[in-house]
């Protein structure tokens, strides 16, 4: 049987040294767990269970949740954080767990702007009712967003003076320095989904007159900014990366062109990680089905240079789907999310399934694959 592509190590390049080098290309995407009880942000043993287990699996890289770079940037009061030192001395235990068995330890740092303070997506508090914002009896807060716009069916959120998106852009470079102390291996600047970066990107979202509204170079500037403070402060034998919204999948929203523009100009910059999602502002409107968001990656990866890691993600669950994926051409990874929280394992029977060696525990070699 030929070489798995799937299974081949890459390295992400770094400003110094020799970069980050994956014992392969399955990546294990950041996914909001809501578990912090405390409402503190302070990570828990359940993330150390949750993501090492995905080290045991098989994965590379092993990306924590939606981290918020501040208090109020948080989708819901259960989420992660690292805006302060308390939550850094909490992730370092589970940072050196991961990279213990074998994977890197990345973190997506994020900002929910208008979409913080909610209930989380939980089942167990839609079935009590408690969906959308939170409730003020229930500790809702005041949000932040490029311009005030009602496409989300959630509490309106205020409009970002000037001032205060230079100090949200003090928040990413001070939850970047934070990140390092950890011991993270890869910054992933969450511009998806919906959230704060992407409510500036989308024409859809930012209505504002100002030098971060209207135009291209405008709505991008908050996102630039943001790179540059974290590229000033995260180590440079560090790996950077970052995940798009490829598309908003709406006429006169924010277009795959516009994310191949952005990530050329990011790359000039030092990311050189690029996972390609999609939508996130109103409804959804795009197509489905296995790999329907893989075309957003392959058109970042033909305009990136060579040595960019572009990862796929959405529906991918098979090991030679994902493998056609990669000897196509059109990714050079694949983010594997909702099937590795049915089969931590995911790696290790794909592994088994194309060829290729396994990454287990010694402890798990009776395991049946």
């Amino acid at each position: 049987m030929p070489e798995s592509k799937l299974f081949t190590p890459v390295t992400i390049p770094t400003k110094a040294g020799k970069g980050l080098t994956l014992r392969n290309r399955v990546v294990l995407p950041p996914m909001c767990q809501y578990v912090i009880d405390k409402q503190d942000g302070v990570p828990t043993t359940w993330q150390l269970a949750h993501l090492g287990s995905m080290a045991h699996g098989g994965f590379s890289l092993v990306i924590a949740e939606a981290t918020a770079v501040a208090a109020e940037g948080r989708i819901s009061d259960r989420d992660a954080g690292l805006w302060n030192d308390q939550q850094v001395e909490a992730w370092k235990p589970i940072t050196e767990y991961i990279r213990s068995h074998g994977a890197a330890a990345g973190v997506q740092l994020a900002h929910a702007g208008v979409k913080a303070s909610t209930y989380g997506w939980l089942k167990e508090l839609e079935d009590q009712g408690k969906v959308g914002s939170l409730s003020a009896e229930d500790g809702g807060w005041e949000t932040f967003t490029s311009s005030a716009e009602d496409l989300y069916g959630l509490n309106p959120g205020t409009e970002m003076t000037v001032e205060q998106i230079a100090s949200s852009v003090q928040d990413w470079s001070e939850a970047a320095k934070r990140a390092d102390a950890a011991g993270f291996d890869l910054i992933q600047i969450h511009a998806a989904h919906g959230y704060l970066i992407h409510q500036f990107l989308s024409p859809l979202s930012n209505k504002r007159t100002d030098q971060y509204g209207g135009s291209f170079e405008n709505r991008t500037r908050y996102l630039r900014e943001v790179v540059q403070a974290i590229v000033k402060v995260w180590p440079e034998h560090k790996a950077l990366g970052i995940r798009f919204s490829g598309e908003d999948w709406v006429d006169g929203g924010w277009r795959i062109a516009d994310t191949v523009k952005i990530a050329t100009e990011l790359y000039e910059y030092g990311v050189r990680a690029f996972d390609l999602s999609s939508a996130g502002i109103g409804a959804f409107h795009g197509p489905t089905g296995p790999g329907y968001q893989v075309p957003l990656a392959q058109a970042v990866k033909q305009a990136l240079p060579e040595d960019a890691f572009v990862t796929a993600v959405g529906v991918i669950t098979d090991a030679v789907q994902a493998e056609h994926i990669l000897v196509t051409g059109q990714a050079d990874g694949v983010s594997v999310g909702r099937a590795a929280l049915g089969d931590p394992q995911w790696p290790n029977r794909a592994a088994e399934q194309l060829g290729a060696q396994k990454s287990h525990p010694p402890q798990y070699w009776r395991g049946r694959w």
